[in-house]
């Protein structure tokens, strides 16, 4: 059983990335972004005052929530509903820092990913080969023993690049300002309650600043292989 923590601020790739090493290596993949964008979505649903911050803990400590952890084709479903595209919409991504950065909220989610990474470990979709798992405090407080750790980051541009084309379908001026609240505003947001921008003690960096796709999976894959092997 292997477990792969990769951390990194907004549009450095985590997703892409941590979803084709899982394909690679036959493991599940958990997205923890997409977790904290379903909890915010159940609050908007269920028309809880997000600056209510007890109230916000409540509402995400009863949310169903199930995590599809099959790299081929990850899945959100929300009390039964797939919701994979609705939170990645605007109107989510503009208060998802509201309930990321609820220190309550963090508490509940931490406890759902530690079950899930725990149920690959014995079984689970890899059948116990494990899992990569991406996102806040994957790498510090989720699975700070993970058998390979890793901030993956890149340059603000290179970020803001990436972002605009993912959510406008283009990287000019006015797609890249758009995108600015989306990526910087969160990351600063997130900072007040994560530690994703410098890699811990054990953390391997690795900047896809200049790298495409295939070859940050490649650089990845290249720090999980270093660390079994100084493990062998």
């Amino acid at each position: 059983m292997v477990t792969i923590a990769v951390d990194g601020p907004s549009g450095s790739g985590k997703s892409s990335v941590s979803r084709a090493v899982a394909a690679r290596l036959g493991l599940a993949y958990l997205d923890t972004g997409a977790m904290y964008r379903a909890a915010t979505l159940w609050c908007v649903r269920s028309d809880v005052v997000l600056e209510d911050t007890e109230a916000v803990a409540a509402a995400v400590r009863a949310m169903p929530l199930d995590m599809g952890v099959d790299p081929s084709g990850p899945t959100v479903v929300l009390d039964g509903d797939d919701v994979a595209e609705p939170i990645r919409a605007t109107e989510v991504s503009a208060v998802v820092s509201k309930v990321a950065t609820n220190l309550e909220v963090r508490a509940e989610l931490r406890r759902r990913q530690r079950e899930i990474i725990e149920t690959e470990a014995s079984g689970g979709f890899s059948g116990g080969r494990g899992v990569v798992a991406e996102g806040r405090d994957i790498t510090t407080v989720v699975a700070p023993d993970a058998d390979a750790r890793v901030l993956l980051t890149a340059s603000e541009e290179a970020r803001l690049r990436r972002r605009s084309l993912e959510v406008h379908g283009a990287a000019d001026t006015a797609a890249v300002e758009a995108t600015k609240d989306q990526v910087l505003r969160r990351d600063r947001d997130d900072a007040t309650v994560s530690d994703f921008l410098v890699a811990a003690d054990g953390v391997a960096t690795v900047d896809s600043s200049d790298l495409d796709l295939d070859q940050t999976v490649e650089a990845v894959l290249a720090v999980v292989e270093h660390v079994a092997a100084r493990g062998a």
